[in-house]
């Protein structure tokens, strides 16, 4: 077995014991501080929805070094008038999501990039469930905000759950994607899931270095959509 594989299982199983559910207190606090007023009126929103990966767990400063608050440091330097609000929450599933997903679209969304899914997978929920619940979230979406652009980031399982399942759970992203023609972003993780030097102690979250290489992966789709 290669080295990147074994790496690769070792992450993701530890991401599998690791991730716990939010509690209501943390969903509720997290979910708030999200709503927030662009700059100024003529400020786009970027609205990252997801788990802990997006909310920059374990990360000293959260604030600077998460990859939604580094594609912000981009969209500065490229001078596009793009307001990011990070919509992360540790321990999110799908079906979390598409709970809290109405208060977030309080606030005016002109690019929504999602990217949850993983703990589902990593809990062995059945594949079609997180579909449901993912395209429910889309739907949601596009009903409230008809203009909006959305980007979809793909996720992964290790093979340890089955062939079968890692195969179909992987499948969940791109069909999501060609069936609402949306942008996508193949594996939010590349280069990074699995990578000791790249992930922290717990061997699941990106480290600040880890995150700017996921926020790279995410800049590469999002940055043609944002300069049209």
């Amino acid at each position: 077995m290669h080295k990147l594989h074994i790496y690769t299982l070792i992450f993701f199983v530890a991401l599998t014991s690791a991730c716990g559910s939010p509690d209501n207190h943390q969903a509720e606090t997290s979910t708030k501080s999200a709503v927030k007023a662009p700059q100024n009126a003529n400020t786009k929103t970027i609205l990252v929805f997801g788990d802990s990966l997006t909310a920059g767990y374990g990360l000293d400063d959260p604030g600077s070094e998460s990859y939604p608050s580094i594609i912000q440091q981009k969209i500065d330097s490229a001078k596009l008038n793009y307001k990011v609000i990070n919509g992360g929450l540790s321990g999110e599933t799908s079906a979390g999501g598409l709970g809290r997903i109405d208060w977030l679209l309080r606030q005016k969304v002109d690019v929504f990039i999602l990217e949850l899914g993983a703990n589902d997978g990593l809990r062995g929920l059945p594949v079609e469930q997180t579909k449901k619940n993912l395209q429910a979230i889309i739907n949601k979406v596009k009903a409230k905000y008809p203009d909006v652009k959305i980007v979809l980031t793909g996720m992964k399982v290790p093979p340890n759950l089955g062939d079968d399942y890692a195969y179909s759970f992987k499948e969940i992203f791109p069909e999501l994607a060609e069936k609402n023609k949306v942008a996508f972003v193949e594996f939010l993780l590349d280069h990074v899931g699995g990578m000791p030097g790249l992930n922290q102690k717990d061997g699941i979250h990106p480290t600040a270095k880890g995150a700017k290489i996921v926020a790279q992966n995410v800049w590469v789709v999002l940055k043609g959509i944002l300069k049209k």
